[in-house]
């Protein structure tokens, strides 16, 4: 696979009176029909998301929306659990006119496509949890704190800065609270009923997931399957793009997946 990227440019949706911000493919759709959709992970918005979903852009129409309270969109007053923001993305997603795609989660994005793919089954085509939270043996905060910072010294630098800049755009409150909302949400109760395909993509260095955990959440899943990416941390997404997007176009376009 060659090394192609795509432009991605800024859209603004308003969702029952609240503007959406967006990363959306720049270049005409590709012939692939398969939108794309990439769910960030806590308090870290679409940011995250710009290495793959460049990637990405020049096979799918891509879209990476920043979640209500986070990044660009506006900031409703509540702070939204894990159902308020599935509800919202649902929206985003009627709004902007798809009918059905296939939705990549990284971290908590992860728990969120699960809960879409369980309450709005008519709007997912497959999905991609890369480096799914909460790890059902270690759902304490303390114990999920001790692995962030382990796995913050495993990322690139500017992970630290962008990750900076995202926490202060979404506010101190909004953070801790999704945080805690992340830790009450049970996934592994979800996974067994996402009856669609299904790719838990771990990163070999990511104490966040353990490999452990990410075999059992590939086989709760009906139709799961897990891949490794030799020597990345947790946020694969942002860390080691094109790896990921090499194990991701095969599964994306399988065929064998459809029947």
């Amino acid at each position: 696979m060659s090394r192609q990227v795509g432009q991605l440019e800024s859209r603004w949706t308003r969702v029952e009176g609240l503007p959406i911000h967006a990363r959306v493919s720049a270049d005409p759709a590709p012939s692939e029909p398969l939108p794309v959709v990439l769910v960030h992970g806590i308090g870290v918005a679409s940011r995250f998301m710009v290495p793959v979903a460049e990637m990405l852009a020049p096979y799918y129409r891509v879209y990476a929306p920043d979640l209500p309270g986070f990044g660009a969109s506006g900031k409703p007053n509540r702070v939204l659990n894990v159902v308020e923001l599935t509800d919202a993305l649902a929206g985003w997603t009627r709004a902007i006119g798809l009918e059905r795609a296939a939705f990549l989660g990284n971290s908590f994005g992860c728990q969120i496509v699960a809960d879409l793919a369980l309450r709005y089954p008519q709007l997912v085509e497959r999905v991609v949890l890369q480096g799914p939270t909460m790890d059902p043996a270690a759902r304490g905060a303390r114990r999920q704190i001790v692995r962030l910072l382990l796995n913050s010294r495993r990322e690139a630098p500017s992970h630290g800065l962008i990750s900076a800049r995202e926490y202060l755009r979404c506010g101190l409150r909004r953070l801790v609270k999704t945080f805690r909302y992340a830790l009450e949400d049970r996934i592994e109760e979800k996974l067994p009923q996402v009856r669609v395909p299904a790719l838990v993509v771990r990163g070999s260095r990511d104490p966040i997931v353990p490999q452990r955990w990410a075999k059992e959440a590939s086989h709760l899943l009906p139709m799961g399957r897990l891949v490794v990416i030799p020597g990345a941390p947790h946020t694969v997404v942002y860390d080691a793009p094109l790896e990921l997007t090499r194990v991701v176009l095969p599964f994306l376009s399988d065929e064998q997946l459809k029947k």
